[in-house]
């Protein structure tokens, strides 16, 4: 909003002193019959008129009566503080849940009744129509000029609403997936502040962005979405309702992303850590699909949770095989493999590795002598099974 009636309308520089006062001497009468006016559209919207939002109503009138007249008289009178009425009246719009425009329509209307009050009470003896034209001016352009602080109000209300619905939110998660459980009463208080109705299972998903609530608004059913660390972390309530993981993968076509396991509300950490980890491994090329499904990988998952602790196994379990050429390490290994898999079945093997059953068992006796009773130990044929799998890429 310019910072003075004269910003607005030069003219007024011109503009003999007697119109001032004409219009001063007119500002009870013009309260009243704005005020009625804007009533008028008001009970029309449907809204009411009464206690807080009557008290805004009479105050911005006389704002913005007084202003204006007194504005007319003294064109270079600083308009700041009227801006900052109608800033709190667009804040007021928003907290009350009404339309951006609404308040402007309002404003609207109560320039053009103004302007016909002012018309209606010229006499013969002035304000002259060259007058009248730069006080149309000024009176339009500061309708305007008002209507853009109302706006201006409105939309820093819903920033600060929307960041403190971020916070809210992220703290509800945060809560949700710290180490430790949080207490009922910590996790009901938080829930009521988010306003989200505590589930009894929840399912977490971890996204490539940071366009946390366009993500939780688009997939709706209840989600809410905060950014930890370097992804948006989605937390889906009761994911076994029909159809509530169908929206999620969705919203999500075209995105990087892994989804966790459905567990019980207190465990939902657990579901966070694993689609944090199906995520890593995403970026990674490891595992397929978007979202990568924790459940359908937790093999892999298992493996290779800890960095470099799958490659230690396998160079500790398959020392036997070190010492030999790669092609003759790498045909032992997959018999090796295959026979774990296939428990022992020879023919089955040499199926799966398209050779001789005769091969399987020439390999299988080099084995024995590299192995040895570790061949007939279930714990260390689990190892060695898990080991040849990820040396062998699964």
């Amino acid at each position: 909003m310019a910072d003075t009636l004269l910003d607005i309308e030069p003219g007024l520089a011109h503009l003999a002193p007697a119109v001032g006062e004409q219009l001063r001497d007119l500002r009870a009468p013009l309260h009243a019959r704005i005020l009625e006016a804007v009533r008028a559209a008001m009970r029309a919207q449907g809204r009411s008129l009464t206690g807080g939002q009557g008290r805004g109503l009479a105050l911005g009138v006389r704002t913005a009566v007084d202003a204006f007249v007194d504005a007319v008289a003294e064109p270079a009178r600083d308009l700041t503080a009227t801006r900052a009425v109608f800033h709190e009246l667009g804040r007021t719009e928003y907290r009350e849940g009404h339309r951006v425009d609404a308040l402007r329509a309002v404003l609207t209307l109560g320039g053009r009744e103004m302007w016909a009050f002012l018309v209606a009470h010229t006499t013969a003896a002035g304000p002259a129509p060259t007058d009248l034209y730069v006080v149309a001016g000024a009176l339009f352009g500061y309708v305007d000029a008002l209507a853009g602080a109302a706006a201006e109000g409105y939309l820093d209300e819903q920033r600060d609403a929307a960041q403190d619905w971020a916070t809210t939110r992220r703290r509800l998660i945060t809560l949700l997936v710290q180490p430790q459980p949080p207490a009922d009463a910590a996790l009901r208080a938080a829930a009521d502040a988010a306003r989200w109705p505590l589930p009894r299972t929840v399912a977490v998903l971890s996204v490539d962005g940071d366009d946390a609530d366009h993500l939780g608004r688009t997939i709706g059913g209840g989600a809410i979405a905060t950014v930890i660390d370097d992804a948006v972390r989605i937390v889906l309530p009761d994911p076994g309702t029909p159809g509530r993981l169908d929206r999620a993968r969705q919203a999500l076509a075209g995105r990087r992303a892994a989804l966790g396991p459905s567990v019980a509300l207190g465990r939902a950490r657990l579901s966070y850590r694993i689609s944090g980890r199906a995520l890593a491994l995403r970026r990674e090329g490891v595992l397929p699909g978007d979202p990568a499904a924790g459940d359908d990988h937790l093999l892999t998952l298992l493996l290779r949770w800890e960095p470099g602790l799958a490659d230690h196994l396998a160079d500790a379990c398959l020392a036997p095989l070190a010492g030999l050429r790669p092609a003759a390490r790498r045909a032992l290994a997959e018999t090796l493999h295959g026979w774990l898999r296939r428990q022992g079945q020879v023919v089955a093997v040499a199926e799966d590795l398209h050779t001789h059953p005769q091969t399987v068992r020439y390999r299988m006796r080099q084995l024995r002598e590299l192995f040895g009773a570790a061949l007939d130990d279930p714990d260390r044929r689990l190892a060695l099974h898990l080991a040849l799998r990820h040396r062998l890429g699964g």
